[in-house]
């Protein structure tokens, strides 16, 4: 078998160190769970038929190639895209229009470039929603600051447009924007996807430590099967909108479904 990316072999148990919850007495409620999730646009079926579950405390990655519903299916699960048909539950219960703001306000969104306010400086963005909502301006600065050194931002650059940021700063504001009412959830579409290599390994270490850190639910959709392994404990891979396999990435290696998948980890590996 080759290795994958720039982190080289997958090794075995390499992922975050989430694991699912332990409930003292019962079950534990799945923080996602979709049950027979579709969705289309005309004729073309782009996710779906899908069920799988996200235990709190994980890091899950959706992996597969363009076009095979990751992203689609990512943004279902924070009601940014709904459903054809199925049912996508938050913490137990089915996601209801009614009820989207104040779930959102559970769950960090994170996507590729940034996204920032082009005319807002950094501070500004970062705080926008804690503005809004009438934080104290004390409370504001403390959480700036926090954030500031959980992404490793510097200090000056809290004064900056998006414009005098780059790729990999604007990536670690968004990620702090995210983070700032402190959510349980991260979802995150391909933050590192536009960056160059040496700025995507070192925002891979920093978001790893941060993952450990602050024992967050993540999902995070990613095209890299290295970076997989190097952030997740758990990957879905997605074919034509529905699941080819989910398991850790080195059960992919090790035991791949079908051909696709072996494939699929084939294509991933380093070249000589």
């Amino acid at each position: 078998m080759g290795s994958y990316g720039a982190r080289g072999e997958v090794p075995p148990g390499r992922g975050s160190p989430g694991r699912p919850a332990q409930a003292r007495f019962g079950a534990v409620t799945d923080v996602f769970e979709t049950s027979g999730v579709m969705k289309s646009y005309g004729r073309a079926f782009v996710v779906g038929p899908i069920d799988f579950s996200v235990p709190p405390g994980t890091t899950t990655a959706l992996i597969g190639p363009s076009g095979a519903g990751k992203s689609t299916l990512l943004r279902m699960l924070n009601g940014l895209i709904w459903p054809d048909s199925g049912t996508v539950r938050f913490r137990g219960r089915p996601l209801a229009a009614g009820e989207l703001q104040e779930i959102r306000r559970q769950i960090g969104y994170v996507v590729q470039g940034g996204a920032l306010f082009p005319h807002l400086n950094v501070r500004d963005n970062v705080s926008l929603v804690a503005r809004w909502l009438q934080w104290h301006p004390t409370k504001i600065a403390a959480r700036i600051e926090e954030l500031a050194a959980i992404a490793r931002l510097p200090r000056d650059a809290l004064r900056r447009l998006p414009r005098q940021l780059s790729g990999g700063q604007a990536q670690r504001v968004s990620l702090m924007r995210a983070l700032m009412l402190d959510p349980d959830v991260l979802l995150l579409d391909e933050p590192l996807g536009a960056l160059d290599p040496m700025t995507r390994f070192d925002l891979q270490e920093d978001l790893r430590d941060a993952f450990a850190r602050l024992k967050k639910t993540v999902v995070m959709v990613t095209h890299d099967l290295a970076e997989a392994a190097f952030l997740a404990a758990q990957a879905v891979l997605l074919r034509d909108g529905r699941i080819a396999q989910q398991a850790p990435v080195e059960e992919l290696a090790r035991a791949p479904a079908d051909e696709f998948v072996a494939r699929f980890v084939r294509a991933h590996r380093r070249s000589p």
